[in-house]
């Protein structure tokens, strides 16, 4: 499994130049909220995903008073032998490159260094809309499946081709015609994905939810799409005249949308702030286990603040399953140092703590 040996960060968020080189077991950094714990977490994100793992431009994660900035990491892959990866980002330009040979495609990277993040933002999966739901799957499909991946590219582009022929007052109805029936192989690819998808997490997420919460609610997922009893040819032909209407594309797998239930009602309503947040947890260590299980080895593990809003029990279940053999190379942030190594230190001498203070990372160990 591919390891993260050593990092260099320059100019990202408020990470002015960093060097670190970390256990291939678990790495813990503490420190008090705004020192830079997420923003360290979130360019070794950036590193294997080649953006954020919060969605916002790249400018955005330029520290401030700077053009661009550039990560780079040396990882022991699977196969034993060392490679370097390098990104550099700048106002609408990003090169990313492994052992100094630029790739000609970002996609092409995509998998290569799985990983799973686990953070307070992920809040947005139970509060706000499907589109949060949508790029989730996105994430994690990707990594797994390359046809997958090029199919949404394929499938966004001439979604955005329609829509702007959809904008004009009267449309070229043969062009749609020829844009719909181009749609629909993409379409189908994504909904069979993300519907077998939803099919593989469900047990699983229900088990790591018990695993955490103790038991005592039932959570489920259900996948929700307009592919589900209709081709996306005849869903748009049967939608045309609102499309027309609209000046946009009114249904599609755009629209797709996962139900997160516990006792048959929507989480979001009915859960508690501790039980949202072990669903989610769980829901995250799920799609941990399925990407295991594709790539036959573990992926990355980004832990951010996972103790967050958790009770004691609710801790130590959870960690219970971190110290397993099953899982692979874990970093994990928390603001209490003397929690974080009261736990870990139980679990395993082979371990690396940080302490995070305005930017920069100091080994303590």
């Amino acid at each position: 499994m591919p390891n993260l040996r050593k990092i260099v960060v320059q100019d990202f968020r408020n990470i002015a130049f960093q060097e670190l080189s970390f256990s291939p077991n678990v790495n813990c950094i503490s420190g008090n909220n705004g020192e830079g714990k997420t923003n360290l977490l979130d360019a070794i994100y950036y590193l294997s995903m080649t953006k954020s793992a919060f969605p916002a431009p790249d400018r955005c994660h330029f520290r401030y008073g700077t053009e661009g900035f550039a990560i780079g990491g040396t990882y022991a892959m699977e196969n034993g032998l060392e490679s370097r990866f390098s990104i550099q980002v700048k106002e609408g330009e990003k090169r990313l490159s492994r052992d100094d040979k630029p790739y000609t495609r970002m996609g092409e990277h995509i998998g290569v260094l799985p990983v799973v993040m686990v953070s307070p933002g992920d809040s947005v999966l139970v509060s706000e809309s499907g589109e949060e739901r949508r790029r989730l799957s996105n994430a994690v499909l990707s990594q797994m499946d390359r046809e997958y991946m090029a199919a949404v590219q394929a499938y966004n582009r001439l979604l955005v081709q329609r829509n702007k022929l959809l904008k004009d007052y009267a449309p070229d109805t043969a062009l749609l015609d020829v844009l719909d029936s181009r749609m629909e192989a993409h379409a189908a690819r994504i909904y069979e994905t993300r519907r077998q998808f939803a099919q593989d997490l469900l047990p699983v997420v229900g088990e790591y939810y018990r695993l955490i919460s103790g038991g005592g609610e039932s959570v489920s997922i259900e996948y929700k799409s307009d592919l589900a009893n209709a081709s996306l040819t005849e869903i748009f032909a049967r939608y045309r005249e609102r499309d027309f209407q609209l000046r946009y594309t009114s249904c599609g797998p755009q629209r797709d949308d996962f139900v997160f239930t516990m006792d048959g009602h929507p989480i979001r309503r009915a859960g508690s702030q501790g039980q949202q947040k072990s669903f989610l947890v769980a829901l995250k260590f799920a799609q941990y286990e399925i990407m295991k299980r594709s790539y036959g080895f573990a992926p990355m593990l980004l832990l951010d603040d996972v103790f967050d809003k958790l009770d004691l029990g609710r801790i130590s279940n959870l960690i219970g399953m971190v110290a397993g053999a099953d899982f692979g190379q874990i970093f994990i942030t928390d603001t209490d140092r003397a929690r974080l190594s009261g736990i870990v230190d139980r679990i395993t001498q082979d371990r690396a703590y940080f302490n995070a203070e305005k930017g920069a990372f100091t080994r303590l160990d």
